[in-house]
């Protein structure tokens, strides 16, 4: 545990759910957790008492990637965590394959309906209809005008095309949609819909004020920073903003509220978490702003200054995207001015 994580509250300490199992966190709340064939080697899943139309059931808060692992350990917990009773609903959080992967599946296996924002839903709607519109050339060049020249990187980029439809093969025709300020009736619970930006289009978390629960998703994550990065199809945005200013929002919640992210453990002290995000921030900030004050930079001149790690092919990409959400950040803050070169290269300068 860092020095950050000690500063946190972990009620249920080392205790974690078994392989196609469920631990139960508040009453009709249970906690479940996937294999991630990735760095990021888990996600966490969640699944809620409910009752539909007339029907008992549960409603489950996110899916897995697409794979036969994943199905495996869905089928032991139908076998043997539901209680008899069946899925009624998949409420998904956001268009990231760990999160909405087997929505199809389950839904189709369920006869459930999808819940979802309407911006997450068509993005990834696209992504599973038109391959091609998630890397490919689009980012390759994209990326090597943000400084990228290694072949085999740029390489990396263009044959990402296809890799969110091998994760998410098929999406659900119909949604319900959620969106920000909804209240959600899950069981004898009410769960306000409270969207972010910055990591994905349109995040849904969900809070439950008579349980003291907030399923955060991937925008208030224990142990890791959520990656906030500029990629070709929004090329001039400004996500690290867009997240500050999101996860903010979460400090109107109670100060003991557990937090229930997708990665690491449930937590309790939500506000500290969000200081040492933007601490996290400013000092990364500082460090790019810093640097394009001694010279131009561009995006992949700031990787090893933000990230001092080996980094592999998967884990370049991010990178890059969250260095130049910093370079963007700074730049739209005034700080920074942004030229492009006779090489077709922007870099950053101190305004």
């Amino acid at each position: 545990m860092n020095s950050l994580e000690q500063l946190l509250d972990y009620p249920f300490g080392d205790e974690l759910p078994t392989s196609g199992g469920s631990m139960e966190l508040a009453p009709g709340v249970r906690w479940i957790r996937m294999v991630l064939p990735l760095a990021l080697n888990h996600i966490n899943l969640w699944l809620l008492r409910d009752e539909v139309d007339g029907q008992a059931g549960w409603s489950v808060v996110d899916c897995c990637i697409s794979r036969d692992e994943s199905k495996a350990d869905w089928e032991e917990i139908f076998k043997t965590q539901l209680q008899g009773l069946p899925i009624l609903r998949v409420i998904v959080t956001h268009m990231h394959p760990d999160h909405v992967g087997l929505a199809y599946w389950l839904c189709e296996r369920w006869k459930a309906r999808l819940w979802m924002s309407a911006t997450d839903f068509n993005a990834a709607r696209v992504g599973t209809i038109a391959p091609a519109s998630f890397g490919g050339q689009p980012s390759a060049d994209f990326f090597a005008s943000q400084g990228v020249s290694d072949p085999d990187t740029l390489k990396h980029f263009h044959t990402r095309s296809g890799s969110y439809s091998n994760w998410v093969p098929q999406m659900p025709r119909s949604f319900r949609r959620m969106q920000d300020g909804d209240m959600i009736r899950i069981g004898t619970n009410d769960w306000r819909c409270i969207s972010g930006y910055g990591h994905a289009p349109e995040h849904i978390a969900l809070y439950c004020d008579a349980l003291g629960l907030l399923i955060s998703g991937d925008m208030l994550l224990p142990r890791i920073s959520t990656n906030v990065s500029v990629y070709d199809i929004e090329p001039e945005g400004n996500p690290l903003q867009m997240f500050l200013d999101s996860v903010d929002r979460f400090g109107l919640l109670p100060a003991d509220t557990l937090v229930l992210p997708s990665h690491g453990k449930p937590f309790r002290h939500m506000h500290e978490r969000i200081r040492q995000l933007h601490e996290h921030h400013r000092d990364r900030l500082d460090e790019v702003l810093q640097a394009c004050d001694e010279k131009p930079h561009s995006a992949a001149q700031i990787l090893p200054i933000m990230f001092k790690r080996e980094l592999d092919g998967h884990q370049t990409t991010f990178a890059l995207g969250e260095a130049l959400a910093h370079l963007h950040a700074l730049w739209y803050a005034g700080k920074l001015r942004r030229h492009r070169g006779q090489d077709g290269v922007f870099r950053f300068t101190r305004a």
